[in-house]
């Protein structure tokens, strides 16, 4: 008798100790800071957030009167600057600025309008990290006569600059420009002027209304990185997701293949790999995050079964395989912008987000519904990501925590720093009222 007793107890520990994840009780209730209480940012433009060599972040965003505001923050001591360089630039959270740390030590940044052929606008400090030393705003338009004859689109959105050290530190910077699809250029001059330019993918016969989304991601050595899609998922639904490097005047897919040189540009998206192949039962995709460690990439990207139901998952290329570890990571709820009563969502695959600890990919942070409201959580997993241990960094929140990032560049000896946007309110891309938040770990 006392055996049949014990069977049901047994049942459960052995029912929890399967479940693929655990949480995990942190020593001390997260201590959550407000960095701006006025700042917006998309999650195309990157990186929005970047350290410097002596510990510094700077960051930037979109204020609610259209200006763009860019700030450093001391995470050992707190001390937060700001300056706005672009006043009342336009109201959309599209526009955040991107950055990079020139080879003499400046910061390069830029950004653009949306979906305008107004171009995009370039800065640069002249004392280094102090972004009060930010000069003068350029804008340009990235485009060519012969560029425009073969994609005949002229609109401009999103920057992701990037410099190569071991390329005689050129400046790279990616965008949504000529042919409404991803475009390049190049500089040789830190930004001064532009030598290059170049659609990177395209589809054929071209159309001028698809447009691939891509997310980058460099070290600053050799390498950038890229995952993409098909489209829009509200457009494709069957939105797949595809990995690609450049290095070397050339694109490569996973496991080394060449793509194409860039006087070969532009390559179809189909042409590099498939990371995850969208159909409509397991749902269209989009992307989040992609990183690299020890050659090996690193994808965040989320399924949508359905508009309602949005999946995170985790992806790695296995080099001895040739093939990526997926991993459904959670359920992710809905999108989270505020529906007006009555109307249909315009943005229905608007996930809270998620982004890698780059100097540690198998660290994500996620931002997920919970009882109606996003929070933010850190998952772990040191199995690949078949399981995960969680950190809970919100609890019981009232306003909804979205579009988590840790910045890029981090030294060794530097702490950990999360940010992310507690939306006060976010009707639509444009029309919104948030603060930007952050944690770092102790």
């Amino acid at each position: 008798m006392k055996l049949i007793h014990l069977l049901p107890i047994l049942f459960i520990v052995i029912l929890l100790g399967c479940n693929s994840s655990q949480q995990k009780t942190a020593d001390k209730t997260p201590v959550i800071k407000t960095f701006n209480d006025d700042g917006a940012w998309c999650w195309f433009s990157d990186p929005r957030a970047i350290y410097t060599s002596d510990g510094q972040i700077i960051t930037g965003w979109i204020k609610k009167d259209g200006s763009v505001e860019v700030a450093s923050l001391n995470p050992e001591t707190g001390d937060a600057k700001f300056s706005n360089i672009f006043p009342q630039f336009e109201f959309d959270d599209h526009d955040n600025p991107a950055f990079t740390v020139l080879p003499n030590g400046n910061i390069f940044t830029m950004f653009a309008w949306h979906a305008t052929d107004k171009g995009v606008v370039s800065n640069t400090t002249t004392n280094g990290t102090d972004i009060s030393s930010f000069g003068e705003n350029v804008i340009f338009k990235p485009k060519t006569d012969e560029l425009l004859k073969n994609f005949p689109r002229e609109t401009y959105t999103y920057a992701n600059p990037f410099v190569l050290s071991e390329e005689n530190n050129k400046l790279f910077v990616f965008g949504r420009w000529i042919g409404f699809k991803p475009n390049l250029i190049i500089s040789d001059d830190n930004g001064q002027t532009w030598s290059e330019q170049y659609v990177v993918m395209s589809d054929v016969p071209f159309t001028p209304n698809n447009r691939p989304y891509v997310k980058y991601y460099s070290d600053g050595k050799s390498k950038i990185h890229m995952i993409f899609t098909d489209g829009h998922p509200r457009v494709e639904p069957t939105n797949s997701v595809y990995y690609c490097y450049y290095e070397m005047g050339a694109f490569w897919k996973a496991d080394g293949t060449k793509i194409c040189n860039l006087d070969g540009l532009p390559f179809q998206v189909t042409d590099a790999t498939v990371v995850y192949k969208a159909d409509e039962e397991h749902g269209r995709a989009w992307i989040c995050d992609v990183v690299e460690k020890d050659n090996t990439p690193y994808i965040l990207y989320t399924r949508h079964p359905q508009e309602t139901d949005h999946r995170y998952y985790y992806a790695w290329y296995n080099a001895r395989t040739k093939k990526w570890e997926d991993h459904e990571i959670c359920k992710a709820g809905k999108w989270f912008p505020q529906t007006p009563e009555g109307e249909t969502e315009r943005e229905p695959h608007y996930m809270g987000n998620m982004t890698f600890n780059p100097n540690k990919p198998n660290e994500i942070y996620l931002s997920r519904e919970i009882n109606g409201v996003f929070e933010i959580e850190k998952r772990t997993t040191n199995v690949g990501g078949n399981s995960w241990e969680i950190e809970p960094i919100t609890q019981n929140s009232t306003l909804d925590n979205v579009r988590p990032f840790i910045p890029r560049y981090q030294p060794k000896d530097s702490k950990t720093v999360v940010l992310w946007m507690e939306n006060n309110k976010y009707i639509h891309y444009t029309d919104y009222d948030c603060s930007i938040k952050y944690y770092i770990e102790h």
